[in-house]
């Protein structure tokens, strides 16, 4: 494990050195996300001047869900996203041969080791204005409530990756993850929503097959008053069966690579 976290503080020190070498891209996608929180909350201030509730929750509570959403995306972005979209590239390339052969888990490796230093400052951003919406809200939210959220976001984040991996597994055996891409970032969008305006089977669908419903709003609910046993049971299944199958098949992909050499 100390070596696992010795060899992750190099990643960082790494991605922060390079992303100051292009200092416009780094400013560059600083505006861009904080337009994008800006054009989200406008959205649902909108909503809620025609409407009282949404999915059950009244303005102040989307607002905390809207704030998690954008915490949820700065935290994927900083840590996955780039790792994410280099995987179907190594791939192809035959360029994954440097990664299987690393005296560690071809799998952190390849998750982890491109750290978005210019998305870091877009995650502060996004928990700056969870403090600010959790701060406002007018009913009072104890500790213990606030802990369980964020450790229940870390599930979610975790659920997060394991589902978007998945969909970049097929690369071995397709050779384009493109469309899987696609689809990823489509289905994605449902997580950007409160889970409460889901009915009958989507909402099933939306919250055990592929669970992106449940990323951010199930943590929301226990700031709510929701229960705290059950939500958290149907996370922890969800994230433990996501990664067991991504394990699954993460090994019958290695098998199926035909790598530089071969």
């Amino acid at each position: 494990m100390t070596r696992y976290a010795r060899l992750y503080a190099y990643f960082l020190r790494f991605s922060f050195s390079r992303a100051m070498e292009f200092r416009l891209d780094f400013f560059f996608r600083i505006f861009m996300d904080a337009l994008w929180y800006g054009v989200n909350l406008a959205f649902f201030w909108v909503l809620y001047r025609h409407s009282g509730l949404l999915g059950g929750w009244n303005f102040d509570q989307t607002l905390i869900f809207a704030a998690g959403v954008f915490v949820a995306d700065g935290f994927h972005m900083t840590v996955f996203a780039n790792n994410m979209w280099m995987f179907p590239i190594l791939v192809n390339k035959g360029d994954l041969d440097y990664y299987l052969v690393r005296p560690v888990s071809s799998l952190f490796f390849i998750s982890l080791r491109d750290f978005a230093a210019n998305s870091f400052l877009n995650l502060l951003m996004a928990l700056g204005v969870l403090a600010w919406a959790l701060i406002r809200y007018p009913e009072p939210v104890g500790l213990d409530r606030i802990a369980i959220y964020l450790a229940l976001m870390g599930v979610g984040f975790f659920i997060n990756y394991t589902i978007h991996l998945l969909f970049l597994v097929p690369v071995f055996w397709m050779h384009s993850g493109e469309g899987l891409r696609d689809i990823f970032f489509t289905l994605g969008s449902y997580s950007n929503r409160p889970d409460g305006i889901y009915r009958g089977w989507i909402r099933r669908f939306l919250t055990t097959i592929l669970p992106f419903a449940i990323m951010v709003s199930f943590p929301t609910r226990v700031l709510f008053g929701g229960n705290v046993g059950e939500i958290l049971l149907h996370m922890g299944i969800v994230a433990a069966v996501a990664f067991g199958v991504l394990l699954l098949f993460w090994r019958l992909g290695l098998r199926a690579y035909g790598s530089a050499s071969s």
